[in-house]
């Protein structure tokens, strides 16, 4: 009866712990993320970062980054594809781009700053271990993309670009396609703000949810890249389009483009502190955990393409 009993112990013990282990992990991860308090600091000439911390109607954490693309030394880089690695023609071939995760694009391409990009597609989330893309998968994106002066993706009925010309210049046309001097381009699923005045989609369903948006004024010599966290519970629980409407409009923008979201969701700056191991500024979450952390260091969800700035 005694060893019965030992054994039981034993047999309680290791199932307490192993179905204690996720929600450990899971707490734990919650530490890892930036404080819900405001801050606001120049990251590099040019680039000025606050962080905007709301409780009501939700708790809400909003990254807003201002660029002054005046400054010199600051220059735009959207993913290439597959086989552009450098500045070539332009001209139309496959849509395809390898998969990283936005500290992955950051270190790779040694940007400054960067943020997630386009939709894409496949996109598959079941599990914390079953999903789709990994690192170095192929994926497509959606929508005409431009990197290096080379078009890789057509534009796409309804997908509204984000373009650079080759005077530095940041501009929301309004429409599907990049005017012919673009260096640097992609593409977005809804225009928020256009010249000024809120633009609403019809038959819409609108909830909080994690948002990724760019934003111009009216010379395109600003950009503003405004990244709301969300799908974390007493921490950031995301915003919705009308909301994000009313904030873009105090903010002053002239155009704005929705940009991919969700567990997407990520701002990276490089870290010269950290022997090149890039930082992250936001929350992302990826199959529900957010800050998620794997065996190669932080490990947010790969994406097809991303936004980012070479700042000297």
């Amino acid at each position: 009866m005694a060893i019965f009993t030992k054994k039981t112990n034993y047999s309680f013990i290791t199932g307490t712990i192993l179905l204690s282990l996720p929600v450990l992990i899971y707490g734990w991860v919650h530490f890892l993320r930036p404080s819900r308090s405001e801050e606001k600091r120049e990251l590099f000439r040019g680039v000025v970062y606050q962080r905007l911390v709301e409780s009501t109607p939700r708790p809400l954490v909003i990254h807003l980054v201002t660029i002054d693309l005046n400054t010199p030394g600051i220059k735009p880089l959207v993913t290439p594809d597959i086989g552009n690695f450098g500045i070539g023609e332009k001209q139309i071939i496959d849509k395809e781009t390898k998969a990283r995760t936005t500290p992955e694009f950051v270190k790779e391409f040694q940007v400054q700053l960067a943020i997630n990009g386009s939709y894409f597609s496949p996109f598959r989330e079941v599990t914390p271990w079953n999903y789709y893309p990994h690192s170095g998968d192929k994926t497509t994106v959606l929508g005409q993309t431009i990197s290096n002066n080379k078009i890789y993706a057509d534009q796409k009925s309804n997908w509204y670009v984000l373009c650079f010309t080759n005077n530095n210049q940041v501009q929301i046309p309004g429409g599907e396609e990049c005017p012919e001097n673009t260096i640097q381009g992609l593409a977005g699923d809804e225009i928020l703000i256009y010249r000024g005045q809120s633009k609403t989609s019809p038959n819409q369903k609108d909830k909080p949810y994690p948002r990724v948006v760019a934003a111009t004024d009216k010379e395109g010599k600003k950009l503003w890249l405004v990244l709301v966290d969300g799908k974390q519970p007493l921490y950031s629980e995301g915003i919705t389009k009308i909301e994000l409407r009313k904030f873009l409009k105090k903010l002053g923008v002239y155009t704005a483009v929705n940009l991919d979201g969700g567990g997407s969701t990520a701002l990276v700056v490089a870290n010269p502190e950290t022997q090149g191991n890039p930082k992250t500024l936001n929350a992302p979450i990826h199959t529900k955990i957010p800050m998620r952390v794997s065996e190669a260091y932080r490990r947010y969800r790969p994406v097809a393409n991303h936004l980012g700035f070479y700042i000297k």
